[in-house]
């Protein structure tokens, strides 16, 4: 990844993270990464655990930032997911997958917040 796209990725990290915080949830872990892939953010939402995939766009050239999150990288979330919870059992909670959007850019921006993304 360029430094340029690294620092929108990370900035769009750090806004959405200041989203959930706000809504209340706890953030567990940042960039946690295992199996060749990444979870942006790792949160808990009561009791559930949230693997938070964030995406990051300040142009419609190619379509909304939502439209990167594709099968394949449903997959490989699912597959990191799964080895963060081999790592911590706990069979007191939930888990799910959700989606933070940050849309524009530092000045001006939108944030778009899909809670139960995706299903396996």
């Amino acid at each position: 990844m360029t430094g340029y796209k690294q620092k929108i990725g990370s900035w769009g990290e750090s806004v959405a993270e200041e989203y959930l915080k706000s809504k209340g949830f706890e953030i567990l872990i940042k960039n946690y990464r295992a199996e060749r892939g990444e979870i942006d953010l790792i949160a808990r939402d009561g009791n559930c655990v949230v693997f938070v995939e964030v995406k990051t766009g300040n142009s419609h050239k190619y379509g909304l930032p939502e439209e990167r999150i594709t099968r394949s990288k449903q997959r490989q979330l699912y597959k990191v997911a799964s080895h963060y919870i081999q790592d911590h059992p706990d069979d007191e909670v939930d888990y799910r997958f959700d989606a933070v959007i940050v849309d524009g850019t530092l000045n001006r921006h939108t944030i778009r917040y899909y809670p139960n993304a995706f299903y396996f």
